[in-house]
């Protein structure tokens, strides 16, 4: 029977420590032991080539001499990297931002040609590591310098959409657009593409049982014995 109330004590005490310790979490958030930071770069490339990288694309005298703007990504030859990236992508909640398959939300699209900060893997390598303006958190401090070259990895695979001429020539293509991330989780997303549906159209709907997305106030033709009402012409004075 002792040894029974000894059991029922113990829990209870430590029922009363992890309510004790929640509490002072509630109370005094910030205080307890929070995410792993690391204290010093230690990463694949060495931090001098990266201070080579240039942000733009803009040059004195015209020349990129002595920087590194195609910096290439040290995972290039990893066939893994790409997938991993992909599980790196939704595990950091990068598309809580910018949406499942990077198709653009509160942060930009990444799953198309139009780069702010230039598109080279190591660009793309700072813009995680150093964060940028308009909303992108610098994550150098919190993701391990291979996180981050997975998700550059698949943050290009991701942009390799088709089309990738400037204008197009007559006939032009049939527009294309990604299966829907619901349908389909891929790490090159635009290797499954169907027909781009007319504007209000349901992805799969087929044009017999196409319903617009809103009711239209009128029909294009009215039927006869229909009355439409007109805008009275504006009184421009005698």
């Amino acid at each position: 029977m002792k040894s029974l109330n000894g059991i029922v004590a113990a829990i209870v005490v430590l029922i009363v420590a992890v309510v004790a310790v929640g509490l002072y979490r509630v109370i005094a958030p910030g205080k307890g032991p929070g995410a792993h930071l690391t204290t010093a770069y230690n990463g694949i490339i060495p931090a001098e080539k990266l201070l080579r990288v240039p942000v733009s694309g803009v040059y004195p005298g015209g020349t990129a001499s002595g920087l590194a703007p195609d910096m290439k990504n040290p995972l290039a030859d990893d066939p893994d990297a790409v997938a991993r990236g992909m599980k790196d992508f939704d595990t950091f909640n990068c598309s809580g931002c910018h949406m499942a398959n990077g198709g653009g939300g509160m942060g930009p699209a990444l799953s198309n040609h139009k780069w702010i900060y230039r598109a080279s893997p190591a660009n793309i390598y700072l813009d995680i590591v150093q964060g940028r303006s308009a909303g992108m958190p610098a994550f150098g401090a919190m993701l391990p310098d291979r996180t981050v070259w997975e998700l550059v990895a698949y943050v290009q695979s991701l942009s390799e959409a088709p089309l990738k001429g400037f204008g197009t020539t007559t006939p032009a293509p049939q527009p294309i657009e990604q299966v829907a991330a619901g349908r389909t989780q891929s790490p090159t997303p635009w290797k499954f593409t169907e027909p781009m549906p007319p504007e209000g159209k349901k992805p799969g709907t087929s044009p017999q049982n196409y319903q617009p997305a809103a009711p239209t106030p009128f029909p294009a033709t009215p039927p006869t014995g229909t009355i439409v009402a007109s805008t009275p012409a504006a009184n421009n004075g005698p």
